[in-house]
């Protein structure tokens, strides 16, 4: 089963910090996970309205919409990160 985090913005819009999913066979990008999170309610769809603006990691490493996702990825989903 994959492990979804979301972090500050996102995880305040979902409304929880994580998850475990068993992803369906249909799912093969985080592009496909993003559409069906979508779908699951209001939250992630505000959450995950428009990913310009929303990074993902995968196992600890950035990666881009069209990455491949399994079930034994750590996927997580948050804001760019700015410093000061």
């Amino acid at each position: 089963m994959a492990q979804l985090m979301y972090f500050s913005k996102v995880r305040e819009q979902i409304g929880i910090g994580d998850e475990t999913i068993d992803l369906p066979h249909t799912i093969a990008t985080v592009e496909d996970l993003v559409a069906h999170l979508r779908g699951l309610g209001d939250g992630y769809n505000s959450a995950l309205a428009d990913m310009t603006f929303i990074r993902v990691a995968i196992n600890q490493n950035h990666v881009g919409i069209d990455h491949a996702v399994t079930n034994a990825d750590e996927i997580a989903f948050f804001p760019p990160v700015t410093g000061g």
